[in-house]
Order: structure tokens, then sequence, then C-alpha cells
């Protein structure tokens, strides 16, 4: 079965005003995986990029380069666990900031004008002109690729996986969890890997923890994963623990094989 997805797609929606759309350039990448694969994986906040059009949505470098922009690490452990597993990658190519592609289109945090300590003037006061802009240039592109993955997979698709990075410390609170496993409307498979946790596996592991569903990070989960029947989970890992190659490598290897050992525990009849 051949997957017939460029593997970067660019905005081609031209706003309907005299006024000049924005070109978003490069807002995902597809990296293929085998013909017939079992997992999907996916990062929405791999990138920090903000189109030169958004003049940086009025922040700092500081600002751009903090987590309140991506997921530091998060796309070298992604790109890691997807050689492991044979698995395509859907990675975002464009800031959270511009638009989150884990937030739907009603979600203040779609684009929102504060992130922690940071307020993001470039989102302030949005009007429904530019919103709708985003969302059509930014979100739809990324969704629409992802579900048309969804569907050429069908014949093997087993498993959704989600993988993103968090601040050591926020809003000034340490935080002692390491590995989230976190679930939206199907628990199936985060609880299957809760139970499963390799005897090795030394990293502090809590489920739903730092974020829960609860918090409105269950977007592409819900959308892809539970509404096709198809077992997914996100995993949160805390960005100081890969900061490095080696260490996205070393985390991805031990995240791969956890993930392939909780499928099998699972079933052959995963899906819905």
């Amino acid at each position: 079965m051949s997957i017939d997805i460029a593997v970067a797609v660019k905005n081609p929606w031209s706003m309907p005003s005299s006024a000049a759309p924005i070109d978003f350039g490069e807002v995902i990448r597809v990296v293929p995986g085998e013909r017939d694969f079992e997992t999907l994986i996916v990062c929405e906040h791999a990138s920090n990029w903000i189109p030169p059009a958004l003049q940086g949505l009025g922040l700092s470098d500081e600002a751009r380069q903090s987590h309140i922009a991506w997921d530091p690490g998060a796309l070298g452990v992604a790109e890691c666990m997807a050689v492991r597993m044979k698995a395509p990658l859907v990675c975002g190519a464009v800031s959270r900031l511009v638009y989150d592609c884990n937030r739907p289109p009603d979600s203040p945090s779609a684009m929102a004008a504060r992130s922690e300590r940071y307020d993001i003037p470039g989102n302030r006061n949005l009007t429904e002109r530019v919103r709708r802009e985003r969302i059509e240039g930014v979100c739809r592109p990324f969704h629409d690729t992802l579900a048309k993955l969804v569907e050429s997979g069908r014949r093997a698709l087993r498993l959704l996986v989600t993988v993103h990075s968090f601040a050591p410390v926020f809003h000034n609170r340490r935080r002692d969890v390491e590995i989230g496993i976190v679930h939206g409307s199907d628990e199936r498979f985060a609880r299957a890997m809760i139970e499963s946790i390799p005897a090795g596996f030394r990293f502090d592991t809590r489920l739903n923890e730092p974020y829960s569903a609860a918090d409105g990070v269950a977007y592409t989960l819900d959308l892809h994963g539970a509404a096709n029947g198809l077992p997914n989970v996100m995993v949160e890992i805390r960005n100081d623990l890969i900061r490095t190659g080696d260490r996205q490598s070393d985390m991805a290897g031990q995240l791969a094989a956890w993930l392939q050992r909780a499928l099998a525990g699972l079933g052959k009849g995963s899906r819905a």
C-alpha cells in the first residue's frame, strides 16, 4: 500500500479579502515509515518557527527559544522512535504559538495570548479573520494529513503515539515527575503502559501528569485515535532529560521497547 502524501504541505488557503494572505510556509512534515505500519507517531510541537510576516509575535528571542514556543527535545526523541518502530512520523513545522495543533479551533489556548509568564503580543485581540486564517493555514493541513495517514494505514495500524516534552520548572515550581503517560477518552493503552513499566526503567513515571485531558491536551488523541477505535497515548518527557542527541536516542530506545511490549500485551484485538 503506498501513501500519497507530500513530505511538506504548504498552506493552500488564500484569505478572501484585499489583504495579502500570510505565507505560513511548511506547516507539517511527514517522514514515511514502512509500508504496513503498526504505529503512527506524532510530534505536534516539534518546531518553534514563526513565519516572518508575524514578526515573531512580538516576543523576545528568549521567549521564542523557550518551552512556550515548542517542546524542546521532543522531535529528536520522536525521530529516533520512528526509526526504531519503522513508523511514519508527523511533525508540526510551525510554532505552537502561531497555532497549537493539539488544540481544537474553539480553544483559547489554540492561539494563546499568554503562556506561563509570557505575554504574546501577536496573539492579543485576534480578529475572526486572522483566527480563521491560522486555522485554515496551519490546523487544517496538519489534521487533514494525519487523518489520511490513519485511513491509509487501516490494514495494519494498531497504535497512535504523540510525543511531547515539558519544562522541569513551571510557574516557579519544580516538577518531580519525569515521564508522563497521558490518555484522552480512551484510557486502554495508557493503562496498559503503566501496568507494564519495564523493570529497568529508572524514571519517575506517572499517569496523567504533569497534564491530563482536563487540561485540553487530548485533541489529537481523541480526534484521530479514539474516534477511529485506535488505541492511543501521549508520552510526556521532562525536557532536561533529553537535551542532547545521545539522551534523545537513549530515551527513544527505552520508550520504543516499552510501547511495543505494551502493544503486544494489549492483544491482537486492539481495534474497537
